[in-house]
């Protein structure tokens, strides 16, 4: 894995081996909130077995550690596992070899990130399991911090032993003590991005059909540069009319037709409850997650790439009304010096010179930002390696660089409003 990926993992009992000569390793776990719960929630070298024994701390000697989880039995109010690792002497870049695996019970390795990015920062959270659609998801997450381990411990809710210190040590306590119990959070609603406002959909009956596809156009051959309709200065992937539908609740959806390339597809729904997407592949098994959200009222654009032979089938979980427009890559919004609020996941296209991009992220969960950079890049059936730019958790203001265009931006998870602009172009 890179940093930013992530892929479901069984719901068994994991063996993580966190190796780095240097690097203490220890687990937090949090609820729904992003906080523990109590110091019983903090498993590391001082207290290594957490009160409920499902997570377990051993040190293997020779810069590994071990953290056993028992993702089928871990308590329901516990929806994340962060995997942690700091450093008393040097930093995370000093630390070589520094990686993360998940191992099944057989053996089998599940998951892997090498963590090769590394800079000034003493502490980082390294991956994360978390829940989601019934089972469990490892990212490789990669986030550090510059302000160490107190600083990294507080974010989640631990009450660390001296917050002013450059690298405080956590409370040590044998035997655990007893977890404390949760305080409700106040729940703050996000302004309204205008730029995300639900269209009005039809309404459709409960007990009705699923309202009919609106027919695809004769797709034209492609590559080709794009027209007017599109503006100037875009000519990769395919050209066609766009294809629409309408539904209600779970289903799956058969777009035929369309040229094999990349494409955007914009899920809007209109309800509460769980929303996922999903490419289903050749066998009609599972392939690539495209929606993972919790989000009432869920509306967000996503990539997807319409294989060279057959048709782009996605299932879709949602609970109401909905609407799915697939549309030509060349459709997704440009980037400008003018910022313009956005809400949820997202395409974007950058056709200028070298610029930064400023974001501003009003959410409470991952915002994971990549790049796709399509100079050189002739192949228009599929695009090239993404490149992480942003993989953080929680409100913040971040400014990248981008290199020249054309590029694709993909904001991968973006959980809440958020603003994006242009600066020194």
């Amino acid at each position: 894995m890179i940093k930013g990926d992530n892929s479901f993992v069984p719901s068994v009992p994991l063996r993580i081996g966190v190796r780095g000569a240097g690097l203490d390793a220890m687990a937090l776990l949090l609820t729904e909130s992003g906080a523990v719960r109590g110091d019983g929630d903090v498993v590391f070298h001082g207290a290594p077995v957490h009160p409920s024994g499902t997570v377990r701390l051993t040190e293997a000697g020779g810069g590994t550690a071990w953290l056993d989880v028992g993702l089928n039995t871990i308590e329901d109010r516990i929806t994340r596992v962060l995997v942690v690792g700091s450093t008393a002497h040097g930093t995370i870049r000093d630390v070589a070899g520094l990686s993360v695996e998940a191992f099944a019970p057989d053996g089998t390795s599940v998951a892997r990130y090498d963590v090769t990015d590394g800079a000034g920062e003493t502490a980082m959270v390294l991956a994360e399991l978390y829940r989601r659609s019934g089972g469990w998801k490892f990212r490789a997450v990669g986030q550090g911090y510059a302000n160490g381990l107190a600083g990294l411990a507080t974010d989640h809710g631990v009450d660390v032993a001296d917050p002013d210190a450059p690298q405080a040590s956590l409370p040590s306590r044998t035997p655990p003590a007893p977890v404390a119990p949760v305080v409700p959070m106040a729940f703050v609603p996000a302004p309204p991005a205008p730029a995300f406002a639900l269209p009005q959909m039809p309404p459709v009956p409960p007990a009705g059909p699923v309202a009919p596809a609106v027919p695809v156009s004769p797709a034209v051959p492609g590559p080709l540069p794009y027209g007017p309709a599109y503006g100037p200065g875009w000519s990769y992937g395919p050209v066609f009319a766009p294809y629409t539908q309408i539904g209600r609740d779970n289903d799956v959806i058969t777009v035929s037709g369309l040229p094999p390339g990349p494409v955007v597809v914009q899920l809007d729904v209109q309800g509460d409850g769980y929303t996922g997407l999903v490419v289903l592949d050749r066998r009609n098994k599972e392939k690539e997650y495209l929606v993972n959200s919790t989000e009432d009222d869920f509306r967000g654009r996503v990539l997807a790439t319409v294989p060279e032979k057959g048709s782009l089938r996605l299932k879709l979980e949602a609970e109401g009304p909905w609407r799915l427009e697939v549309s030509p890559l060349a459709a997704a919004r440009r980037l400008t010096e003018e910022a313009v609020a956005y809400r949820g996941p997202e395409v974007l296209l950058h056709t200028g010179g070298v610029a930064d991009l400023a974001i501003h992220y009003g959410g409470d969960d991952n915002l994971i930002v990549n790049v796709y950079e399509l100079a050189g890049h002739d192949d228009h059936t599929a695009l090239p390696r993404d490149e992480n730019l942003v993989n953080e958790i929680g409100k913040r203001r971040e400014t990248v660089p981008l290199p020249q265009g054309p590029l694709v931006v993909q904001f991968e998870a973006a959980d809440g409003p958020w603003k994006a602009r242009l600066k020194r172009v």
